[in-house]
This record gives C-alpha cells, structure tokens and sequence, in this order.
C-alpha cells in the first residue's frame, strides 16, 4: 500500500479559491506600487551562502535552509571532520547555496552586479517567496510570501514618509486597520550608550524586540545572560516603557539623550517623519527594535488591529547591506509586507470582495453538438466582452453539470435548448434567486456587466 502523501510542516497547499484571495493580496499591493513609481526585479530562489550568512544575525543565520552540493559532497573532507560532527562546520563543506531568508539582502546583492544598468535612486519592488527554518505556528511560516519595496541610493527621509503613505494606502483598501509602529535604530544606539553598555548592541536590540513575545522580566533575563549589567538594565527599563504621545515621548528622548548625538539625530529623524506623514495610526514605540542587524536608522512595523496575530508588514533603513558586497556609500530603505499574515488576517475579518474572489461568471449547459455548436459563438463574444465564461465539456445530467456550477459559486448560468435556438436567445438563471429570463445576447452581457 503507498505511503499517504504530506507536505514539509510550515507549508501550505493553496486552493483555487485560496490563490484568488491571494492574487487579491498580490494586486492590490502591486498597484499601490506602481501608483509610487516603483518597478518589479525577481531574484533566484537560491543564493550563495556567502550572500547570505552573517547578514541576519546569530539567530538568523540558524534558519537559514542550506542546500546539499550536487556530485560528490564528501569529497575533500576528511575522516576526521566526518567523525568530529560538527553540524556547522560540515554544513559549511556540504553547502555553497542556501534558500532566500528575505528579499532584501538578494536585493542588495543585485544591485551591486547590475549597478552600471540601474538608474539611481533605484525604485525596486519584489513579490517572490522565502524561506526559514522556523518553528511552525499559527501565523508563522517556513515558506511565505513577502512583497517588498524599497529605494536605494537616497539619503532623504522623504523615502520614509512615502513608504508610510504606502502601507496607510494598502491596509486602507483591504479595510484592516493598522496601527504603525515606528524607531530607529540611532536612538537604541544612543540608548545604549547612556546605560553605559554601547558594545551590547546587538544584544540589546535582539531581547527588547521580543518585549510583546515573551514580556519584560523574561527580556531582562535575556539582558543579563548576555552579560549586561543589572545597573545598566535598571537604566534601561523606563526608557523603553516610556509612554505618552508621539511628541510627549520624543520631547522626553531628548532630555534621556542629551549626551548622545547619534541618539539626537535618531530623535531628528523620527520626529521628521512623524510630522510629516501626519497620520494617527502612527505610534512611537522604543520597544521596536526588529532584529535583523542590517538596519541603521527608521524601523517599522505594523499590527492589525482586532487581530490576534503578529506584525503584518515591516521594514526600516540600511545604509550599510551594499558595502559587503564591495559597493559602499548607498543607502537604503525598504518595506515588506507579510502576504500570508495579510492574507490570514482578511479570512479572519471577512474582508475580501465578492468580486476577487469569484472566478467563473456565466457557465453553460451542454446539452450535445447542435447546442455546443450555437454556444461557442456567444461564449466567445462573451469572453471577448471582459465576462470570464465556461461551458461544461461534456453532455453530462444536468443534475451534474448545475451541481458543478453550484461547486463553484457561478452566479449565472445559460440554458440554451431547441426552443431557445429556435428564437435565437438565451435562456439565462440566476442561481441565487433561481429567477429565469430569456435574453439576446446583448441583453445577455448587458446583465453581466451590470
């Protein structure tokens, strides 16, 4: 007896429905690009493991999907190493290429080998799957979409606003309300600065940024077994609890940071682009740190609102991904938006249209070759019309063929017979109601349309 089939945990089949939603996701997010100027590249699936490792981090590089080497990957290990199991170091032997983790650093990457093509500032967007070796759950995926945009080569935090204006656009036209969380990585190095922990960075940023996860006594135990102070983490628990409005915060900041002037300009950069989005779902959180290593200034996040799941979308400015692949001085700053969180979130609150979800509009009945004959004219004036028509491919039952169209949710369906034949018209159902009216076929696209 053969196995029962499955799929990698972490995956998911789609159905056709499922892929309407997400085209749905897809489209919207490509137009509201578009309308901002941006232009869509694609990037291989595989990358070398040189491109991507020591880009994300300790944790990141963890979950990264290595790929075995083809041929014969033994070769030029000794029995020695085979014997030490050394899963790192025989991994780095056995693999040069990796799955993607992200868009972002292939994108780096791309821009450094197409430099002399690209006209900058580079406006790029990519809707293209990745991958991670995550533990699976609800919200979390190890395969999922990510639909990115980002501008490289400007320094201007009008880029900022502008991807804020995006993401307000996007959430707007799936009706989820948003709330926008906003730093920058400047003010957490400043912050680390005054705790007197400025070499901790890294460390600091990685724990805080799971405050909404696993709480805040559990990020000080964190703090302190990367071997920070227990004086510096007193300093820095009613900085990152600081509450109050966007302006109440960043007038507090100031004080905090007075003696940090990359902490100053981070507070410069933040209130810039707060005042000029001038939206209300916007919230300054000292919290928000995003863990990946490759950010030097604004970061962003956005949550559903009503939802019980993670961020949705996310991003910031790097001014340094370029330089480790040999192209320094080009600054960046990026969005992502988590298709597959968006696309759980819209089943959860029932928010897709009937429109980009329903597929097939009118079916028709097959009742042999004479009616075929009659139908295929009409099906082609129909489709030509913009109107997405079938008709069923064999002389089935009609019991067979209306259950086929009920399976689908067509709204219409045509039944053309002798006697319609003989007047030269169709006889259209409407299956909700069960309503049936006999039509030309002008009158017939005329309804559809409508």
């Amino acid at each position: 007896m053969a196995a029962k089939p499955s799929i990698p945990k972490g995956t998911r089949d789609f159905s056709p429905v499922e892929m309407a939603k997400r085209n749905y996701i897809f489209n919207t997010i490509r137009d509201v690009y578009h309308l901002y100027g941006f232009q869509q590249i694609e990037t291989p699936s595989m990358e070398m493991l040189s491109t991507l490792m020591g880009k994300y981090g300790e944790e990141g590089d963890k979950l990264l999907f290595k790929i075995q080497n083809s041929g014969d990957y033994f070769s030029g290990i000794t029995d020695e190493e085979l014997l030490s199991r050394d899963a790192i170091k025989l991994a780095s032997k056995f693999c040069e290429k990796g799955l993607r983790y992200d868009l972002t650093v292939p994108f780096a990457r791309y821009v450094v080998m197409h430099r002399d093509e690209i006209n900058f500032p580079f406006k790029r967007y990519q809707i293209q799957p990745v991958w991670r070796a995550d533990r699976p759950q609800k919200g979390r995926y190890r395969e999922f979409y990510q639909c990115d945009a980002d501008v490289v080569g400007s320094d201007s935090l009008l880029n900022e606003v502008e991807l804020m204006q995006i993401v307000d656009q996007v959430f707007t036209r799936f009706g989820i309300r948003v709330c926008i969380k906003i730093n920058n990585r400047k003010i957490l190095t400043g912050i680390a600065e005054i705790i007197g922990e400025a070499d901790k960075i890294v460390d600091i940023t990685v724990a805080i940024d799971k405050l909404d996860k696993i709480g805040l006594e559990n990020v000080n135990k964190e703090l302190s077994g990367k071997g920070i102070s227990d004086e510096a983490i007193a300093k820095l628990q009613p900085i990152i609890l600081l509450s109050g409005t966007n302006s109440e915060k960043i007038k507090k900041l100031k004080q905090i940071l007075k003696s940090s002037p990359i902490g100053l300009k981070g507070i410069e950069e933040t209130h810039y682009i707060i005042s000029n989005y001038r939206k209300r779902n916007i919230d300054f959180d000292l919290s928000l740190a995003r863990g990946l290593n490759y950010y030097t200034g604004a970061i962003f996040e956005v949550k559903a609102l009503g939802v019980q799941i993670g961020s949705i979308t996310g991003g910031g400015r790097y001014d340094n991904l370029t330089g480790v692949f040999g192209m320094s001085g080009v600054s960046g700053v990026g969005i992502s938006f988590g298709a597959d969180r968006i696309f759980d979130v819209l089943n959860q609150l029932d928010l897709y249209p009937k429109k980009a979800v329903n597929g097939t509009r009118l079916f028709f009945v097959n009742f042999g070759n004479v009616e075929t004959a009659y139908c295929i004219p009409i099906l082609k004036k129909i489709r030509a019309a913009g109107i997405s028509a079938e008709i069923f491919p064999d002389a089935s039952k009609m019991k067979k063929q209306m259950s086929y169209a009920n399976a689908k949710n067509i709204p219409f369906v045509a039944i053309i017979g002798e006697n319609e034949i003989a007047k030269g018209k169709v006889r259209l159902r409407n299956m909700k109601t069960g309503k049936e009216r006999l039509v030309s076929v002008d009158e017939l696209i005329g309804l559809l349309r409508s």
